[in-house]
């Protein structure tokens, strides 16, 4: 539980993004605020953990950042140019139900009754709270808000899926991610926007708060939690960001909220527990060392390295084999306790083989 409550601080953070937008940041530079806020918190995160892919892994950092960050990012910020607010947070809000039907392939989670309900009680709830009488649609923003809701959804899974090198942890997974997608962004939003406008010191508080608070810290989070708990649970926790982004701006730009907004936000809460545990519990891996052998395929299990390498494979260990568990720190608020912790590769999945159908134990 204190996993899926760390996790939910990313989408809660993320609510955020609009009013910031609209109150600090330049008109009209969708492109340059998706690179702006993917860029800089990639090379920072680069420059902290001082870890680069190797092998494989420039390929899937390369997928993963065009998923998660490139292609989201810039679609997101189209949808919500073209769009009412409302509409492109209703489209955003099916990416649990993207997900979730993603991971049956991918992952061999279930997608059963409870999921498709929960999905669907999710986007009727943000759809109370966001949705206006005069919300108006436009086929290139409804296309854009639908691709781009796919991305994540399939960033989201494949990151389950192919997990983490042994090594390397979450942070340093996010700086790839992270510059990968902002370098995609980078010539994109020069080509179509041009240089740059002038900055002003509200425009430069209001980007930097995108590339710290709202991107490098929150995804490092949302990767974190992704490493730990099914695909599934962790999209669902995306529900939070469309009631957070109305009670943000009910709190700090006047905005009102009604009963039936107040009834949303009780909907699309309540699909995210039942999003929980349609999803199962999380499950819990050790690390083998030489000598352990992995479970058997029916038993809910992590499998962390490449096939090659079953010395260092992750798995849940037979009583007798001898094994040392995963020490997991807590988020460190210094700087050096964040890279000692990176350095250790202190957290799960290690490695790039298929993900164990998760939760299917637990259900």
């Amino acid at each position: 539980m204190r996993t899926v409550a760390l996790t939910a601080l990313a989408p809660l953070a993320w609510g955020s993004t609009y009013a910031v937008t609209t109150e600090l940041l330049p008109a009209d530079r969708p492109l340059l605020t998706a690179t702006l806020r993917a860029l800089p918190a990639g090379l920072v995160l680069l420059a902290v953990t001082r870890r680069l892919p190797s092998g494989s892994w420039w390929w899937r950092s390369a997928v993963l950042g065009t998923l998660n960050i490139g292609v989201f990012f810039a679609l997101l910020f189209v949808a919500a140019y073209r769009l009412p607010g409302g509409v492109a947070a209703v489209l955003g809000a099916i990416q649990p139900l993207l997900a979730a039907g993603l991971a049956v392939p991918l992952l061999g989670e279930r997608f059963g009754r409870r999921a498709l309900l929960a999905g669907t009680v999710g986007v009727f709830g943000v759809a109370l709270v966001v949705l206006r009488a005069t919300a108006r649609l436009d086929a290139i923003g409804v296309l854009a808000g639908l691709v781009g809701a796919g991305a994540m959804a399939a960033g989201t899974v494949l990151t389950k899926r192919w997990g983490r090198p042994e090594g390397v942890g979450p942070l340093a997974l996010t700086g790839w991610q992270l510059t990968a997608g902002g370098l995609l962004l980078l010539p994109v939003a020069a080509l179509v926007e041009g240089a740059p406008p002038a900055l002003s010191g509200t425009n430069l508080l209001g980007y930097g708060y995108l590339a710290v608070a709202n991107t490098a810290l929150a995804y490092w989070v949302w990767f974190r939690g992704i490493g730990r708990l099914p695909a599934t649970s962790v999209a669902f926790l995306g529900l939070l960001s469309p009631v957070s982004a109305a009670v943000i701006g009910w709190a700090a730009l006047g905005q009102s909220l009604n009963a039936v907004q107040l009834l949303g936000m009780a909907l699309a809460l309540g699909s995210t527990l039942l999003g929980q545990r349609s999803a199962g519990r999380p499950v819990t891996t050790v690390v083998a060392t030489s000598g352990s052998t992995p479970t058997s395929p029916t038993a809910a299990t992590s499998t962390a390295s490449a096939p090659a390498t079953p010395a260092a494979a992750t798995t849940l260990a037979a009583p007798t084999a001898p094994a040392t568990a995963t020490s997991v720190p807590a988020p460190a608020l210094a700087l050096a306790a964040i890279r000692e912790g990176e350095a250790r590769g202190a957290d799960l999945p290690q490695g790039g083989g298929p993900v164990e159908p998760v939760g299917q134990a637990a259900r």
